[in-house]
């Protein structure tokens, strides 16, 4: 291997006690291809077993927590005990290639469509319709505190599973204008009640979500377990979450003794909307508020080794490979070997058998164009 990226290959004992073999992880994304009840397919089993030999942490794409926040088809469950026997294949087809396995567990929320969810019943936490381009978003019901309560229950319901299925930490998923995001925002969240109106009462959910998996993992866990949290930035809309909102949403994460923070962002060096006089990127403003206190993960258009050591110099603790683990799935073994130039950055347009990538996943790829980079 070439000493530069030596970076790359530190291990990190994370807060939970596990080490992480490197600094490299695969970043959670979506397969749409469980089977038709919703528990882990053959294909996806094949999929990640494919992409987790090197990497030090795996997440998996986003497991609902219940019925309710079934978000699109294709996505697994993991709202009752019977999905439990999918998810230790999957856990155990991971772990077997040598990497952390972490499942990511959410709740759709407002995202959700009516087909889905029982009675086409779309609930969030206020009854504001999500921004759809041209489209009309179907208008949710606000959650009742009382169903709030059942959800914050749902997560950590979820995280039990997680345990007994063999996973070696979950990630709460706080992004991509999903529940939990929901609540943070002042766009979706118009509550008056304890868990709306101020920064700190939009951020009660949230917290409310944490502390209950954390219970529960004292409870469960029988060896250390990891609990990540991940969240978006910024929202374009307005009102909506900004920069300043994000550091003070990391300032409570960073005390609340999570394993690791992870930022979603489609491009690693992208730069804050509003809400703060900076021009450096939102990853280095939050790895300089709260590095040194909790891990932080960062992701986004890397694609070479030599834009993960890029991104790794600033300081972040580790790097998130999303789109590039799907490309070139050996990706870490040939900068171990020395074999960086052998990267693949391009999809090949005939290489979906050679790279073990679901069918579903397959045909989205290639039915929106621009999503990754192709080879002509």
């Amino acid at each position: 291997m070439d000493p530069k990226y030596t970076p790359l290959f530190q291990p990190i004992i994370l807060r939970s006690g596990i080490q992480l073999d490197n600094r490299i992880v695969m970043a959670p994304m979506t397969t749409w291809s469980s089977y038709d009840d919703y528990t882990v397919s053959d294909e996806e089993v094949a999929y990640y077993s494919r992409r987790s030999q090197g990497v030090g942490m795996v997440v998996t794409g986003c497991a609902y927590v219940t019925a309710s926040g079934k978000a699109f088809h294709g996505g697994f469950g993991s709202d009752h005990d019977d999905f439990i026997p999918g998810l230790r294949r999957l856990a155990s087809a991971i772990k077997e290639q040598g990497a952390k396995a972490v499942l990511q567990i959410f709740h759709g929320g407002r995202k959700c469509s009516p087909e889905l969810v029982p009675n086409g019943d779309i609930v969030s936490a206020s009854a504001v319709p999500g921004e759809q381009g041209t489209g009309s978003a179907p208008v949710p019901r606000a959650l009742t505190e009382t169903e709030i309560q059942s959800i914050i229950r749902d997560f950590g319901e979820s995280t039990r599973r997680a345990i007994e299925a063999g996973f070696d930490g979950v990630e709460l998923h706080g992004a991509n204008g999903y529940l939990i995001h929901q609540f943070f925002s002042p766009y979706s969240n118009r509550r008056e009640d304890q868990y709306g109106g101020s920064l700190e009462k939009r951020l009660t959910f949230p917290i409310a979500v944490i502390d209950e998996v954390k219970k529960v993992v004292a409870e469960h866990a029988k060896q250390p377990f990891i609990v990540g949290y991940r969240f978006s930035p910024e929202e374009p809309e307005t009102p909506g979450i900004t920069m300043a909102d994000t550091l003070a949403l990391v300032d409570v994460l960073a005390n609340k003794g999570l394993d690791y923070l992870h930022v979603s962002t489609l491009e690693f060096w992208s730069t804050p909307r509003r809400g703060v006089e900076d021009s450096r990127s939102r990853l280095e403003m939050i790895q300089e508020r709260v590095g040194e206190s909790v891990p932080v993960i960062g992701v986004g258009s890397i694609y070479t080794a030599d834009d993960a050591l890029k991104a790794i110099q600033t300081g972040v603790s580790m790097i998130a490979l999303g789109r590039e683990l799907i490309i070139d799935p050996d990706w870490v073994e040939k900068v171990k070997l020395g074999k960086e130039s052998e990267i693949e950055t391009k999809l090949k347009k005939d290489s979906q058998s050679r790279l073990v990538v679901p069918n579903s996943l397959w045909k989205m790829i290639v039915n929106r164009p621009g999503w990754f980079p192709m080879e002509d």
